[in-house]
């Protein structure tokens, strides 16, 4: 017997305002499978289960809940962020639901966008024109006397390293106080390389003036944040400069391989440790095009 015969049978103790399953499910728009989903995740309970059977009772004031759940699931948005969704909807709020959905469509329009010029990307690369994009990039070396820095360092992924950088950087440019003040542009060093697939290491850095308090200093912190202390010997770096908007991926990994291709063009030439970028701007006064980092390569 199908649950709803089931129902039909047991009609003397179900509550004439409940609906059944597939009733629901069927006025709701939504399948059975789905209610059941999010009855689990807690979007969605039913109004009355029957102990003996398990059977699902929902009311009829329920199906405008089911509705805006499966419209937003349309926007392939994420079951937590939906349930402060249909929570703020239902507490009369409907500024804030509507806040909550504007800022969820903002993190969508962001992703495509990058995702668009990912492809873009990738399609110049494949047909042979990253080449003339290359060409945008002006490469020059410089040399970088020895500096005594402190360290911060992570195992990260792409989509959290933004995030990561700037905390990082902002924490030590605070303890930098503590150790002589900051004596050069923060950098951060990639130790092996940093995607969706793979997590560095990389290493923030901030030059400090006194390498004995600077020692202390991570003697106190270094468990709880993975500092250290240590000198970064005097390097050439063959770097180009790129503004705040090509800092985003993908724009940033065509300044990674400009450098590569200028090197690769300079018979004797050879790496001496590993990539890294630079930051000397004032990140947050920046506007899109103005300069703010060097990424670069240490070279000998």
């Amino acid at each position: 017997m199908t649950e709803d015969a089931a129902v039909e049978d047991r009609v003397d103790v179900v509550d004439e305002e409940l609906l059944t399953i597939g009733a629901f499910a069927a006025r709701s728009r939504l399948s059975a499978k789905a209610l059941r989903l999010y009855d689990r995740l807690g979007l969605l309970a039913p109004a009355h289960v029957e102990e003996a059977t398990g059977y699902r009772y929902y009311r009829a004031g329920q199906v405008e809940r089911a509705r805006l759940v499966a419209l937003l699931r349309q926007l392939d948005m994420p079951l937590a962020r939906i349930a402060d969704v249909v929570e703020a909807a239902e507490t009369a709020d409907g500024d804030t639901a509507a806040g909550l959905l504007t800022g969820y469509w903002a993190d969508v329009e962001a992703r495509v966008a990058g995702q668009r010029t990912l492809a873009a990307y990738l399609r110049g690369r494949l047909s042979g024109g990253s080449t003339e994009m290359y060409g945008t990039f002006t490469v020059e070396t410089v040399e970088v006397p020895a500096q005594v820095v402190i360290t911060e360092t992570r195992h990260t992924l792409a989509d959290e390293l933004p995030a990561w950088i700037g905390a990082s950087l902002g924490r030590l440019e605070v303890a930098a106080q503590e150790c002589g003040g900051v004596t050069g542009a923060p950098f951060v060093v990639y130790h092996a390389e940093v995607s969706m697939e793979s997590d560095g290491p990389a290493e923030a850095c901030v030059p400090v003036a006194d390498e004995g308090t600077a020692r202390a200093w991570a003697e106190r912190h270094g468990r709880a944040w993975e500092t250290a202390v240590r000198v970064e010997p005097a390097r050439t770096l063959a770097y180009t400069r790129i503004s705040k908007a090509q800092v985003a991926h993908p724009q940033i990994l065509a300044a990674f391989e400009a450098v590569e291709r200028w090197i690769a063009g300079r018979e004797g030439l050879t790496y001496d440790g590993p990539c890294r970028e630079v930051y000397f701007a004032d990140w947050d006064a920046a506007g899109p095009q103005d300069p703010v980092c060097d990424v670069a390569f240490p070279v000998r």
